[in-house]
């Protein structure tokens, strides 16, 4: 690789979609457990341990005449307008998402063509050297797709990447799954570019790992909890207790790593941007962290949430996040020139990766 050349974000862009759905919404639904059981606890307390839990108190869902290429089209016109580039300049057109276009009324996986191949489509763009393709790689493959892109602009070939994250959960969620009031819908993306000479920016480092050998399947499609509730349609299923197991485990080593590739100290981090899925669970991977360097509290401001009011939009959170910050929506928390940030997310696979950036200027 060209070490002169860097791949630095000149755009971003978010959809987050119109229906707000509060914690209240799920009062009147029938939650099962795994083994087919009715769970007995009443609905107002299941709600209050998973908020407790998870920090979730409400989240966004699409409307019934959207699906992901529609959201990710949105976000990428965004991310476009902000980089205030044409499209016809991209080379790549990368969207990340897990199960494709899933229609409100017919709730079955449409991935032909590509979500990319659409979001091109929806943009107008003719040049036939842009190259769309769809990556699914769990919740982590909107950064997986930042880690292809940066690969194409360092080996000297690439100038502009539109990488994307969008997912519905909302349509492939159990309601009679408890686990359902985690998942939402959104979408997310940047504008990666090169950047040649002066001071290493950009990104500076990754780490990406899959452990596939008895975790492959803690995060998987299944029937309802209901016997007789959806027939032979599958859902998304989840053993929480093995993900945060795991990802306490493998996420802040892999963060360690990505640091060290880069010959970063954890002191040097402004911030770090983390898969939005639990928000102890999040916590405590930071916590972590900075235990691994023998740092006992991580600074108040370095986690940025946006859990509580988003929820859970898979390969949407990062770049959503990364958005709003950008956009000045996100309270005091700011991005400046010179910042270093990891990028970490962790998913169905069970795939995890890193990133550290440094933002330019």
């Amino acid at each position: 690789m060209n070490s002169e050349r860097f791949s630095v974000i000149t755009g971003s862009g978010s959809y987050i979609p119109s229906r707000n759905i509060p914690n209240e919404y799920f009062a009147d639904h029938v939650f099962y457990g795994a083994d087919g059981n009715k769970l007995n606890n009443p609905n107002e307390e299941i709600i209050r341990k998973f908020q407790d839990i998870t920090g979730i108190r409400e989240r966004r869902y699409v409307t019934d005449d959207l699906v992901a290429s529609d959201i990710a089209f949105y976000a990428a016109r965004n991310a476009l307008e902000s980089a205030k580039i044409d499209g016809e300049t991209l080379d790549y057109i990368i969207v990340a998402h897990n199960f494709g276009d899933v229609k409100a009324d017919n709730r079955r996986s449409d991935l032909v063509p590509s979500l990319a191949s659409r979001v091109k489509h929806h943009l107008g763009i003719k040049n036939p050297s842009a190259i769309p393709y769809d990556l699914p790689f769990g919740c982590a493959g909107w950064l997986e797709g930042m880690i292809h892109a940066n690969y194409f602009i360092r080996s000297g070939d690439v100038q502009r990447a539109l990488v994307i994250g969008a997912e519905t959960l909302s349509r492939i969620s159990d309601t009679h799954d408890r686990d359902s009031m985690i998942y939402a819908d959104g979408a997310g993306a940047v504008v990666l570019e090169a950047a040649t000479g002066g001071e290493p920016a950009g990104i500076l480092s990754h780490c990406t790992e899959s452990y596939t050998d008895e975790q492959a399947y803690i995060l998987r499609m299944d029937k309802s909890y209901k016997a007789d509730g959806a027939g032979n349609e599958l859902f998304l299923k989840m053993q929480g207790r093995k993900v945060y197991e795991l990802a306490l485990k493998v996420v802040p080593a892999a963060i360690k790593k990505s640091l060290e590739k880069a010959g970063i100290d954890i002191a040097c981090v402004h911030k770090i941007l983390i898969h939005q899925a639990n928000h102890k669970m999040d916590e405590a991977m930071v916590r972590q962290l900075y235990n691994l360097y023998g740092i006992g509290q991580p600074p108040a401001d370095v986690m940025p949430m946006t859990i509580s009011w988003l929820g859970n939009s898979s390969v949407a959170t990062l770049p959503t996040l990364y958005d709003l910050i950008m956009n000045d929506k996100l309270g005091s928390h700011e991005i400046n020139p010179g910042d270093i940030i990891v990028f970490a997310s962790v998913g169905a696979g069970i795939n995890i990766n890193s990133v550290v950036y440094k933002v330019p200027g």
